[in-house]
C-alpha cells in the first residue's frame, strides 16, 4: 500500500453533523472529485436499513463522496471499500490471520463485527451520479450487545481485540491511500482482481450460513461471490443468487 493523502481526494471535516451520509447528499454537487467527510459527532449515525449506528468518541465515522461513471456497477464499491479497510487493519496491526470480510458489507477481526460500511446513491439530474460510501470502524469502543441486532455478531474493537490504539484522524491517513489503490485496481481492470482478493479474505466460505430476506430466510452453503456481487448458495433446492440480505452465522 502506497503511503500519503491520495492525489485527487478531498477531505472536509465538519464538527457537529447529524450524518456525513446526509451531509454527502447535501453537499454532492459541490464536490469537483472524491471527498472525505468527516464530523467529530454525529447525532443521527444510521447503519443499513436505517438502523442506528453506535458511534462512541474515539471510533472513526465518515463517508466518501465518489462520483461514479457506470451507475451498473456502483454497488460493487462496497467490496472495494471493505478490501481498503482490510488493508488499512493489515497496516496498521501487521496481522492478517485475524480478520475476515463478511457479505455484504462488514469486517472481522477475531470473529467480531469491527467495521460496517453502507452505500447509498447520489442523484444528478435523475441519474445516479455518485456513491456515497458511509464506513463506521470501533477503533476504541465496541457497542453494547443490547445495541445491536438479536443474532448479530459481536461487535470488537481495535484496541480491544490486539491492543492497537488508533485515532479516527490516523485511520483516515491509512484508509485514504489504501481506497484509492483498490479503487484505481476497480476502474482499471474491472471487478474480476477485487471479487479474487475478496474471496480470498471471505469468512465462512464453504460453510452453511443463512441469509435473511424480507419474505424468506434460506441456508445454504457459501459457494462464492459471481461477477455481480452476488452471494451464491447452495442449498437442497439448487443454487441461489442473492443480491441483498443479511447473513448470519
Amino acid at each position: 500500500m502506497t503511503g500519503g493523502w491520495p492525489r485527487g481526494y478531498g477531505h472536509l471535516p465538519l464538527g457537529e453533523v447529524d450524518s456525513t451520509l446526509d451531509e454527502a447528499v447535501r453537499r454532492f454537487a459541490d464536490f469537483a472529485g472524491p471527498t472525505w467527510i468527516t464530523a467529530s459527532r454525529q447525532t443521527a449515525a444510521r447503519g443499513r436499513r436505517g438502523r442506528a449506528w453506535a458511534n462512541p468518541a474515539g471510533n472513526f465515522a465518515a463517508t466518501l463522496v465518489l462520483p461514479v461513471d457506470d451507475p451498473e456497477t456502483a454497488a460493487l464499491r462496497s467490496f472495494v471499500t471493505a478490501l481498503a479497510v482490510h488493508d488499512a487493519f493489515l497496516h496498521l496491526t501487521g496481522r492478517a490471520e485475524p480478520l475476515a470480510l463478511k457479505w455484504p458489507n462488514d469486517v472481522l477481526l477475531n470473529g467480531g463485527k469491527v467495521a460496517g460500511i453502507l452505500l447509498e446513491s447520489l442523484m444528478s439530474g435523475g441519474r445516479i451520479a455518485g456513491v456515497a460510501i458511509g464506513i463506521g470502524v470501533n477503533l476504541a469502543e465496541a457497542p453494547g450487545a443490547g445495541e445491536v441486532e438479536a443474532q448479530a455478531l459481536r461487535p470488537v474493537s481495535l484496541v480491544g481485540e490486539t491492543g492497537v490504539r488508533v485515532t479516527p484522524e490516523s485511520f483516515l491517513e491509512t484508509l485514504a491511500p489504501a481506497f484509492a489503490e483498490r479503487d484505481e485496481q476497480f476502474t482499471t481492470l474491472g471487478f474480476a482482481p477485487i471479487r479474487t482478493a475478496w474471496l480470498a479474505r471471505a469468512a465462512r466460505l464453504g460453510e452453511a450460513i443463512t441469509a435473511r430476506l424480507p419474505a424468506e430466510e434460506i441456508t445454504g452453503t457459501f459457494r462464492e461471490v459471481d461477477e455481480g456481487g452476488r452471494l451464491v448458495l447452495s442449498t437442497p433446492h439448487g443454487l441461489r443468487r442473492i443480491a441483498a440480505g443479511d447473513i448470519f452465522f
